[in-house]
């Protein structure tokens, strides 16, 4: 197998903490929740890529302003997001089931629907040709350590959205937007100050952030050793919690989070 045939994937750093995603294969390339066109155009010139597709997961500005300009820059590229009567472009509408084929059919994407941040979230699993593991690219669902706030969802609707991300393959690779771990584990361990796992991922996020380097991509394997909500059936964050139901314990968390 070539290298040429792998797929790479790259992050971006945008704005003050985002991260976007450019997969790239072959010469051509999709970029995942492009707040900012700038440094996506960049990375394109330098890498002399054609944008074949952007992918959306949510509406908020973070993730779709650098869109226009994109298009203006790469008009062939095809646009899939979850439906938004806002948007200013045009798209093709993903919902839960979709499928996407990408880089001719060598990378497959299912689209999950994961409502809690925002009521019209998405996330896309990628499965490449090229490679057994799977790729999760979550937008602001689930964080390293962590999950996003909750503007327009429930408790309910986050609680099962994470839930749904839990059944992937432990092995997946998580692509987070935000670099947020670090923040996350100091909650997680203001919680759990002894827990062991914990205590070995704030040490191995350290030395990355130190380095300059991503602590993304994260695994689920990873997250559900360490990530609160994703362990709310533990007695552990029952007892901090003082709740039981595993429903009521995230929702504790997340206020708690939401404070921190």
């Amino acid at each position: 197998m070539s290298d040429v045939e792998m797929l790479e994937i790259i992050p971006i750093p945008a704005l003050e903490d985002n991260y976007i995603w450019l997969l790239v294969q072959q010469g051509h390339a999709v970029v995942v929740d492009p707040g900012d066109a700038a440094p996506v155009i960049s990375a394109l010139t330098q890498g002399n890529y054609i944008l074949d597709a952007i992918l959306v997961t949510h509406h908020h500005g973070d993730h779709t302003n650098g869109i226009a300009a994109l298009l203006e820059h790469s008009p062939s590229a095809q646009v899939y997001s979850p439906h938004n009567p806002r948007f200013s472009f045009d798209y093709q509408t993903v919902n839960a089931d979709s499928s996407l084929s990408l880089f001719g059919d060598s990378l497959m994407l299912t689209v999950l629907s994961v409502p809690g941040h925002t009521l019209d979230h998405v996330a896309y699993v990628g499965e490449s040709k090229f490679d057994d593991k799977k790729q999760l690219f979550c937008g602001d669902t689930l964080f390293g350590a962590g999950c996003g706030r909750l503007f327009e969802g429930t408790p309910a609707q986050m609680f099962h959205s994470l839930q749904q991300l839990a059944q992937l393959p432990v092995d997946t690779a998580i692509y987070c937007a935000h670099e947020y771990t670090a923040h996350n584990l100091r909650f997680a361990l203001s919680l759990q100050p002894t827990h062991a796992s914990l205590l070995a991922r704030q040490a191995a996020t350290t030395a990355l952030r130190a380095q300059g380097l991503p602590s993304l991509p994260s695994s689920l394997a990873l997250e559900l050793a360490t990530n609160p909500f994703l362990r709310c059936h533990e007695p552990g964050l029952q007892d901090v919690t003082k709740m039981q139901e595993p429903l009521e314990v995230f929702t504790q968390l997340r206020q708690m989070r939401n404070r921190f």
